[in-house]
């Protein structure tokens, strides 16, 4: 039991680091912050990015069990549809990787960064694909996989405010927008295959 509890644990610390690191609104102002003012100004910004997801993620778990009472394929159905929206999202990155996204934007405030992290569709994926279902009715393994989650935040943020910086000074001759979406394109692939097998699963 402890080898298994220990094995879902580390799945879901890779499902949780490979969406975080997946390019996106909140990763694209991390990026943009770092490019203007420069690692540690942009520290400020962590904080609001880790109160959004926990809000939102909270927000749709919540009302995904109460609902998932009543409509028992509901989170089946929404795995699905994450699943899907993982290749979207994966062949949208591949698509555009050579199309430069706009980092010169007015500098990112943390208000800018908290509700874009809350309008994220990614807080609706892991609610409902990546914490399990018995978070939503258990409030100590909700608050355990949270704090995991919440720890996971850093070290993406500072990898994509360090990107920013880096980008900005052109020192970094190998780190390119084009490279950093390819890899997470082929990721996210491999990623899909196995949510949309567990979702079919349930469904037999």
């Amino acid at each position: 039991t402890q080898s298994r509890s220990s094995a879902a644990s580390d799945v879901y610390k890779r499902q949780t680091l490979t969406i975080l690191f997946t390019p996106g609104p909140t990763n694209t102002l991390l990026a943009s912050s770092g490019v203007q003012v420069g690692v540690r100004k942009s520290l400020l910004l962590i904080p609001a990015e880790a109160l959004g997801y926990i809000v939102a993620i909270t927000a749709w778990g919540m009302l995904i069990g109460k609902v998932s009472t009543a409509l028992p394929l509901l989170p089946t159905f929404l795995k699905l549809m994450s699943a899907g929206y993982i290749l979207y999202l994966a062949i949208k990155l591949w698509r555009t990787a050579n199309q430069q996204v706009a980092l010169n934007q007015p500098t990112i405030r943390p208000r800018e960064l908290l509700f874009a992290t809350l309008l994220n569709p990614k807080a609706l994926l892991f609610a409902s694909a990546i914490f399990p279902a018995v978070a939503w009715k258990n409030h100590d393994i909700y608050l355990v996989h949270m704090s995991v989650f919440v720890g996971l935040i850093l070290p993406i943020a500072l990898f994509w405010i360090s990107v920013g910086a880096m980008l900005a000074t052109n020192k970094v001759k190998w780190l390119s927008q084009s490279k950093l979406q390819r890899t997470a394109s082929v990721v996210l692939i491999s990623f899909s295959i196995p949510i949309s097998y567990s979702a079919l699963i349930n469904l037999e």
